[in-house]
């Protein structure tokens, strides 16, 4: 069987979920493939534990989308990103610094949403669009390229002929590989927990990271649970370290988290399971081939730092939705693809260069290490304008849009 379409997308994560609902709210006729099945709830087997924080500059993609009024009622501002070194030789907070949303913005920095419910509230609105068909359970196999289209077979054997195929399926893509598209890796020996935890003082929605070794601690503002404040958490170690931690009994890991935190919420309690991710920095050596983009984590991965990752691809779909618009007869073609490379591609690398130097400042081990870093921290924070300067670069402010093209 064939069939023909504007935008195909290989992937049913949450960036290619939004990009369904992005590019289906637009008016284009799209069909969304993935060989998994929606994990719709917390407590199901294979529930995305984490959390997103949507910054500001993604928001009006969400909106375009259909999906912010779904997904506000859910959120929790974040209001001041808080970080924290502990490096000294207790694991207590020997330095403090809060940037301040109200010094860049009327607006908080962001909201943070489970990333479970995002899949429920997006597979919601993907049914509200005629025009969009979501095939979970149904994969990528392969692709034929050729000058007015692209053919990609299914893994069912459906055939879709396709303008423009996304890939959005992805650090392994498979559209990446039928691309013949290379990635390079870095690989850091560092794992994450991520969780939920309640805990005994509010979080007046300040998200924390709390620096000692090992890669940082960090406490995300979550609406609260059963009358008690809750936050999520992702916790960065080496690998043996996490897999020490995930296999302590609940008690154990209690203690050990509340101590790790350095108590500044006072004792957490574990209200979800633990589930471990493993931390790598990764970028395409190319977002784009013919009639084809790369979104997300098929053109990006960066460890969890400073609410990047996904703020990275929906900067990728606003870019593309710019482009896209000025050729809804053919999306795919060459004027779209390759501008969504050049005017992605550059941003891409600085941020995941920047993102790198950072994961590595938070592992140090060395004490002489820590204390440069509380130093430069401090030195940073100082000068308001540096400050101000880092918190808009944080929040990719000029970065989402159509971007800028270097060449």
């Amino acid at each position: 069987m064939r069939e023909t379409t504007d935008i195909l997308i290989s992937g049913g994560g949450v960036a290619g979920l939004t990009a369904a609902c992005a590019l289906g709210s637009a008016g284009f006729r799209v069909i969304c493939v993935d060989p998994a099945l929606p994990v719709t709830s917390d407590e199901a087997d294979g529930a995305d534990l984490r959390t997103t924080a949507f910054l500001q500059p993604s928001i009006p993609v969400l909106q375009g989308a259909g999906l912010w009024p779904r997904l506000e009622p859910h959120a929790a501002a974040l209001q001041v990103m808080r970080i924290i070194d502990a490096g000294g030789a207790e694991p207590i907070a020997r330095l403090t610094r809060d940037f301040d949303a109200r010094d860049i913005s009327d607006q908080p920095f962001g909201w943070n949403l489970p990333n479970w419910l995002l899949r429920r509230e997006m597979v919601a609105r993907l049914e509200e669009l005629a025009n969009v068909s979501f095939r979970p359970g149904i994969g990528f196999s392969r692709m034929l390229v050729r000058e007015s289209e692209a053919l990609v077979t299914l893994t069912d054997g459906t055939r879709i002929a396709a303008h423009l195929v996304i890939g959005a399926d992805g650090r392994q893509s498979p559209v990446r590989e039928a691309l013949g598209i290379g990635a390079k890796t870095c690989r850091y020996g560092q794992k994450a927990l991520a969780f939920a935890v309640a805990h005994d003082l509010p979080h007046g929605n300040v998200s924390t990271e709390v620096h000692r070794k090992g890669g940082p601690f960090t406490l995300v503002p979550l609406p609260d649970r059963d009358g008690r404040p809750a936050s999520a958490v992702v916790w960065m170690e080496s690998g043996p370290e996490v897999a020490r931690l995930v296999a302590l009994p609940v008690s154990d890991f209690e203690a050990e988290m509340t101590a790790r935190s350095s108590g500044i919420l006072g004792q957490l309690r574990l209200i979800s399971r633990r589930s471990v991710w493993p931390i790598i920095s990764q970028i395409a050596d190319r977002m784009s081939g013919q009639r084809s983009v790369l979104l997300a984590e098929a053109a990006h991965v960066v460890p969890p730092i400073g609410a990047q990752g996904l703020n990275m691809s929906l900067a990728d779909l606003a870019c593309l939705l710019s482009l896209v618009e000025k050729h809804r007869d053919d999306p795919g073609v060459a004027a779209v693809t390759e501008a969504y490379h050049r005017r992605r591609h550059w941003e891409v690398r600085a941020r995941v260069t920047g993102i790198d130097l950072l994961n590595r400042a938070s592992m140090a081990e060395a004490r002489p290490l820590r204390d440069l870093r509380a130093r430069a921290l401090d030195l940073l924070y100082s000068t308001k304008p540096v400050r101000q300067t880092l918190m808009r670069a944080g929040l990719g402010l000029g970065a989402v849009g159509a971007g800028t093209d270097p060449s």
